[in-house]
Order: structure tokens, then C-alpha cells, then sequence
């Protein structure tokens, strides 16, 4: 198991919120947080700036070959919100006079969400287009959607609660087809899946260090060459006038690390987490009655696994598998001490309690056969002590 201290053992099911620093990604840093190289500002002309200059776009060459992005594409930011942010207010915001409409889904994350509110305050338009019980966005329903206003279709490649991957190369077609710019938040799935930029022929996609065992507080937003951007953080002339402010050299130095690591592991990675999902999937099927399975059977990501079970909080699951070891997640958010039903289970069509009641596990690449199965029995016993059985 993975061990935390020297006294608590801990299974840890929760990589998709975020996953441990890979220790060749760690070594790959610390020159930059310590010692000689940490002086170097990227923007200096100084040995100790060229040195971080380089670093920074030995890295920035790293993440675009695990996306299959040009080196000019890749846009480092402080995070895949901040890079969700930039795709969306950015494109926007750099559209001509007239172009103030975009689409995107009832399952994207916060970041693209609330981003697309924000911007309906400021005189823009948003179409949140609805999804099926499995969370797939019909690709019909978004060549519908786009009208002569449209400037920018906004659709993940993967979920990060129920772990739907979308068409996103027919989508893509469909926006290019129309004159549209397309984004997808590849936040999950370019660390266990095969993501082209180019192949898909992309405007726009989001990756976020922390998702493949790289360092937190840094992402990257590819910008295809051409697409019109306005910044949304103002200041200096860094990161080729997209985002101002002095680069995170460690924290982008271990991104690219990390990217080139997933890039050489994802496909071993992804056929034995599928492997492992499916055997996890069947074994709390056959310790839980009523189990409820959340996503795709086909179409899903490896990693994830994503149940309800009726008449029981996520917030008492969630806590009842921490006091026993295990770290998992719901999609609920927390608000002023209530708990509100995810966002992505309602969209699929659950009521509100089985909306509340949705637990993720999502495996990572240290995740053993025999954790998880010390994990159906954890669940199985909470569940049956819950139920009075």
C-alpha cells in the first residue's frame, strides 16, 4: 500500500484531483528551487536568466510533443483554470464585433462554467448544451447550437467526475466546418490518452501539470498559430505577450518533466488502469447491492470509476472510507457548510440524492490489485453499517 507516515498505511483512489510528484520529476526541479540556477529570472539577459530561458523551453518543447502541439503553441499559465480562463475570455474577448456567442456543456468543469457566466455579465451569450445518461454531448446538437454570432465551442475531451470521453475530433470538424474557434479541456486525459492537437485540429486545449504526477500551480493553454487571444493577465512582455508575470521556472521545468514521462507510460499506464477499473467496477458490483455505475461503460477513461448508492451521502461515504484509510472524492462542493449535489450527476439525469450520493475513485499508477480490493470490503462494510444491515 502507499504509505503516508511510518504508522498510518493509506490507500490512496483520488488521482484525478491530483496525482504524487513522480520522484525523477522532483530531482528534475530542485536545481531550480535551490542552489545557483534558482537566480535565474527568464526574462533576464544575464547567464543565470539564459540558463532559466532554456529550461523553460527545453520544457515548453516537452509538453507540446505530448500533445503533439508545435513548441510556439504551448502558453504556460499558473494552472489549468487560469489556462480554461485564457481559452474562453481570451477568445472572446479577441473576437470581431459581432462574434459574442459560445457553446459548451452541462459536465464541464467549474473553470469553464462559471468562466462562460462571467462572461454572459459582461455581454456575451452562452449555450450550455444538455448531455445524455452517460454524459456524451451529441455532436448534432452543437452544429445546431452554433448561429452566425458563434465564435468559440468549448468541450472537454474527457470528464473528470464520470470519466466520459467525448468526440472531440467530430465536434472539432463540425466548428472548423462553421468557422469556429474549438477548445477542449484535456485537463484528464493527456496524461492516459492519446491527444493530438494537430490530428484533432484544435484552436484551443488545456493540460494541467498536477493531473501526471508533475508539480501543482502551473498549466498550459495550446494556442494554435493564428487564433486570435486577448490576455487576461496584463503586465509584462512573458510568455510571448499571452500571460504577463514572471515564469514558475521549477514548477514549469518538473511540467515538462512530467510530460515527457506520461508521453513514454500512458498507453502501459492506460491498459493497466483499465484493466484494473473494470475488475474494481465488477467486484463492488458484487459486494453492494444497488450500485449505481456513473458514466460510460465504453468510452470512459481508464482511471475512473464513479458510483451511487441510494439513501447514502457521498459526505458519509467520503468520511467513513478517510476514518478507514481509503481517499476518494465526490463531485459535491461545499458551500457554506451544505453540501449541493454534483453538477455533472445531475446533468445526466439523477435527483438531487443520488446526485449527493456519488463517489469517485479514480486509480493512479501505484494503485494495487490488492488495494482495491481491501477497498470493496472497506465500502461494502460501510454501506451495510449505513443501511442497518
Amino acid at each position: 500500500m502507499n504509505t503516508l507516515t511510518s504508522q498510518d498505511s493509506f490507500i490512496y483512489l483520488d488521482h484525478s484531483a491530483t496525482t504524487p510528484v513522480d520522484p525523477e520529476v522532483a530531482d528534475a526541479m530542485m536545481p531550480y528551487i535551490t542552489g545557483p540556477l534558482s537566480c535565474g529570472n527568464p526574462s533576464s539577459v544575464h547567464r543565470y536568466g539564459r540558463r532559466a530561458r532554456a529550461a523553460v523551453d527545453e520544457a515548453r518543447d516537452q509538453v507540446a510533443r505530448l500533445i503533439g502541439a508545435d513548441y510556439s503553441e504551448v502558453y504556460f499559465t499558473g494552472s489549468g483554470t487560469e489556462a480554461d480562463n485564457l481559452a474562453l475570455a481570451g477568445a472572446m474577448y479577441g473576437a470581431c464585433a459581432g462574434r459574442g456567442h459560445l457553446i459548451t456543456t452541462a459536465i464541464e468543469h467549474p473553470a469553464i462554467l462559471r468562466t462562460a457566466h462571467n462572461l454572459e455579465t459582461h455581454g456575451f451569450t452562452a449555450t450550455v448544451l444538455p448531455v445524455d445518461r452517460e454524459g456524451f454531448v451529441s455532436p448534432s446538437a452543437v452544429r445546431d447550437a452554433i448561429t452566425e454570432r458563434t465564435t468559440l465551442v468549448s468541450v472537454m475531451f474527457a470528464n473528470n467526475e464520470i470519466g466520459t470521453i467525448q468526440s472531440a475530433a467530430e465536434i472539432a470538424a463540425i466548428a472548423r466546418e462553421r468557422g469556429v474557434l474549438f477548445h477542449s479541456d484535456a485537463v484528464q486525459a493527456a496524461g492516459l490518452l492519446e491527444v493530438d492537437f494537430k490530428l484533432l485540429d484544435c484552436d484551443l486545449m488545456t493540460i494541467s501539470s498536477h493531473k501526471f504526477y508533475g508539480p501543482k500551480g502551473v498549466g498550459a493553454l495550446a494556442i494554435k498559430q493564428g487564433t486570435r487571444i486577448s490576455p487576461i493577465v496584463h503586465g509584462g512582455t512573458q510568455e510571448r505577450e499571452k500571460r504577463a508575470g514572471t515564469e514558475n521556472v521549477a514548477a514549469i521545468v518538473g511540467f515538462g518533466k512530467a510530460a515527457e514521462l506520461a508521453r513514454a507510460r500512458r498507453q502501459e499506464d492506460a491498459h493497466r488502469l483499465a484493466g484494473l477499473r473494470d475488475r474494481f467496477i465488477l467486484s463492488l458490483s458484487r459486494s453492494v447491492t444497488n450500485l449505481m455505475l456513473n458514466g460510460p461503460i465504453v468510452g470512459r477513461l481508464p482511471n475512473n470509476v464513479n458510483v451511487s448508492v441510494s439513501g447514502i451521502s457521498g459526505a458519509t461515504m467520503l468520511m467513513n472510507l478517510d476514518r478507514k484509510g481509503v481517499a476518494a472524492s465526490s463531485g459535491a462542493a461545499c458551500s457554506s457548510g451544505s453540501i449541493e449535489p454534483s453538477h455533472v450527476l445531475k446533468a445526466i439525469g439523477l435527483s438531487d440524492p443520488l446526485a449527493s450520493s456519488g463517489i469517485r475513485f479514480s486509480l493512479g499508477r501505484c494503485t494495487t490489485e490488492e488495494e482495491l480490493d481491501r477497498t470493496v470490503e472497506i465500502f461494502g462494510a460501510i454501506v451495510d453499517r449505513v443501511r442497518g444491515l
